[in-house]
């Protein structure tokens, strides 16, 4: 029940960002969906996927675009005509991703192949075959070593993004000579 309740809390969320026009506002929101995101992980018995998401997607996101929304304007651009191309794309691809979750077995079932093939063998051999005596670290740096890379690859261009974004906003600064009075860029 209260997975039900979280994620009825993440769509109000989700869909309230769609709504707002004031991007500090929306980055908030962001932060916010990522810890219930955390939250159901933890509920979920996934505390190292919850502590990832509260470190990477409220912390380290939220911080990388409250940077980024100190260099740009605060507010929106207010579209007038609506793009269904896009919309249209999400949904066939939201779609197609809710499809390829309906054969997975049930949360907590014990006859899911996490349970009878794969955790015996984290558990008896993974000090032997990856030689580190800890079982998550073993997992996270060798079984997972490829997500673990893509994890940190994601973290690392987000990083650079904003320092790009950041170099930009200087060599123009210089080219002008504006000052930010703490308001948008001039």
């Amino acid at each position: 029940m209260i997975i039900i309740s979280l994620l009825f809390f993440m769509t109000a969320t989700a869909i309230s960002m769609l709504w707002l026009r004031d991007l500090f506002a929306v980055v908030m929101l962001s932060g916010i969906y990522s810890l219930f995101a955390a939250v159901i992980y933890m509920v979920m018995d996934a505390v190292d996927v919850a502590f990832t998401e509260a470190a990477v997607g409220a912390g380290i996101s939220t911080v990388l675009m409250l940077g980024t929304l100190a260099l740009t304007k605060s507010k929106e651009k207010v579209h007038k005509k609506i793009a269904y191309g896009p919309l249209a794309l999400v949904l066939i691809t939201g779609g197609i991703l809710v499809y390829g979750t309906l054969d997975m077995p049930h949360y907590g079932d014990a006859n899911a192949p996490i349970h009878s093939h794969v955790a015996s063998r984290y558990i008896e051999k993974s000090g032997l075959e990856v030689g580190v005596p800890n079982i998550v670290t073993s997992v996270l740096a060798s079984y997972r070593g490829y997500d673990t890379l893509g994890e940190t690859a994601v973290v690392f261009t987000a990083a650079i993004g904003v320092l790009v974004i950041i170099g930009r906003r200087k060599k123009k600064r210089k080219k002008t000579g504006a000052v930010n009075d703490g308001g948008d860029i001039a």
